[in-house]
């Protein structure tokens, strides 16, 4: 039945069908999701063989990132560093997480090219194996957010279901972006660079390392970005705040239709992605 399944690959027997096998390859992954994690752990251990603090170093120039961020950027914006730190700190462990998973995605089936036109294994898997090396990253930067809850008092008013609520939306709206890249990049392989150069525009034009209050009104760039939502439906209840029913019906609206075209071209290009691979 798997090598059956295996030569539909290379066959078209219409759109329905095609649709049919995707859901099928969207069932299998599900079954198979301990093979996800367990390629998305060994993907992170392996980095990091031999290395003392692993993952770590990471969080660790992260953190040092932050504060050198938070402090100077305080001072230049005349905000006290107890309300500036903190929020420098979310927001750059979360789009942290956001440009991972989409920078990553890129090569969610080119790295996968030999499992892939060797065995019958779901495609899925290897989206999922993204997603989960990111979460695995995001558990260990989460010690950069807790410190400076901490510190600084935060503990006390952050709203942290309504925060798990928007990390929700932010894995949602990123998975589908993630896959999308990934089928873009197994055919193009110029995306990755385009898809790195969106990322490093993004990150200047989202608020990250300034407030969104240097706005006097509401502005395109905020309203319009649809990283600031993702990043505001995570952020403001960690601060005590209220992140806007706008930004959870926006992301909702991007969560359906973004998986409605990204599992359509998944559908229409499955056969063919081990031939661009």
């Amino acid at each position: 039945m798997e090598t059956a399944t295996h030569m539909l690959r290379t066959g078209r027997r219409g759109t329905l069908f095609e649709f049919h096998m995707a859901l099928r390859d969207l069932r299998a992954s599900y079954d198979r999701r301990g093979l996800a994690w367990s390629l998305a752990w060994h993907d992170v251990v392996s980095r990091y063989r031999g290395s003392i603090l692993g993952p770590f170093w990471i969080t660790l120039s992260m953190g040092l990132m932050v504060l050198g961020i938070g402090v100077l950027y305080a001072k230049l914006f005349s905000i006290p560093v107890q309300d500036f730190l903190p929020f420098v700190a979310i927001g750059i462990v979360f789009f942290g997480l956001i440009s991972g998973m989409i920078n990553e995605g890129c090569e969610t089936f080119v790295n996968a090219s030999g499992m892939l036109s060797q065995t019958s294994l779901p495609m899925f898997t290897f989206v999922w194996r993204t997603v989960l090396r990111n979460l695995i990253n995001l558990a260990h930067h989460l010690v950069i957010i807790v410190v400076v809850l901490l510190v600084y008092g935060y503990w006390r008013t952050a709203n942290v279901p309504l925060a798990l609520l928007g990390v929700l939306f932010v894995i949602v709206n990123a998975s589908w972006l993630s896959m999308l890249v990934g089928i873009a990049s197994a055919r193009f392989r110029d995306i990755p660079q385009i898809v790195v150069s969106i990322m490093q525009f993004a990150i200047f034009m989202t608020p990250v390392f300034w407030k969104p209050d240097r706005f006097p009104d509401r502005h395109a760039v905020l309203d319009l970005n649809p990283f600031y939502h993702l990043l505001q439906v995570v952020r403001a209840p960690l601060l005590g705040e209220a992140a806007g029913g706008h930004s959870y019906l926006i992301l909702s609206i991007m969560a359906l239709a973004g998986w409605a075209v990204t599992f359509t071209v998944f559908a229409l290009t499955r056969r063919r992605i081990v031939h661009y691979l």
